[in-house]
């Protein structure tokens, strides 16, 4: 079976352009993850490399099916220039580890905390999944392993997380939306949720 990382990072090349910096984290117990940082313009992409190497296992299954099962990389998009978001690194490394780690699956309307500043003086602990096929495309794999799919982080401030779990994610978007809210500002407030 061809490894998927390299057709990974194609994609991911293909969409996004060539990265300007990676760094690599490796947890005890887990695979190594990299994260890639792609500049286009005022954009800055952050973009996991290492969580599809294998399938994302139900945490009630009594074993994990090595090959079949959802595979995910995980894409942050931030402003450049308006906060020091280049120690998103190791936090992004964290919540793409934590299919191993933790055995939960990653997917569109989940929330993941890493419990601290996503970067130094962030408003924000935590993310939403949002929904995949935007800015990077589906990876289909031979079968029978499941697609890749990348799915873009929405930065939350811990009331917007607090809210979410009370009204669910749908709602929360459909407040950010309503209030034209830049989820691509790294210093952006919370949105009014009265």
């Amino acid at each position: 079976m061809a490894d998927v990382l390299p057709l990974v990072e194609a994609r991911l090349r293909g969409a996004l352009g060539e990265p300007d910096a990676r760094a690599a984290v490796t947890f005890l117990g887990t695979d190594r993850i990299e994260v890639l940082r792609f500049t286009e313009g005022e954009l800055v992409r952050y973009a996991t490399l290492g969580m599809s190497a294998h399938p994302m296992a139900d945490p009630t299954a009594v074993l994990a099916d090595p090959v079949r099962g959802p595979r995910a990389e995980l894409v942050l998009t931030v402003r450049a220039g308006r906060a020091d978001t280049g120690k998103v690194l190791r936090p992004l490394a964290v919540l793409a580890a934590s299919p191993q780690v933790e055995g939960v699956v990653v997917a569109p309307g989940a929330s993941l905390d890493v419990g601290e500043p996503l970067w130094p003086g962030a408003p924000f602990t935590s993310v939403l999944v949002a929904e995949p096929g935007g800015l990077v495309e589906d990876l289909e794999l031979d079968a029978p392993l499941d697609p890749v799919r990348f799915l873009p982080l929405l930065p939350m401030t811990p009331n917007e997380a607090a809210w979410k779990r009370v009204h669910g994610a749908a709602a929360l978007q459909e407040r950010w939306l309503s209030r034209g809210t830049d989820l691509r500002d790294p210093a952006r407030r919370s949105v009014p949720l009265e």
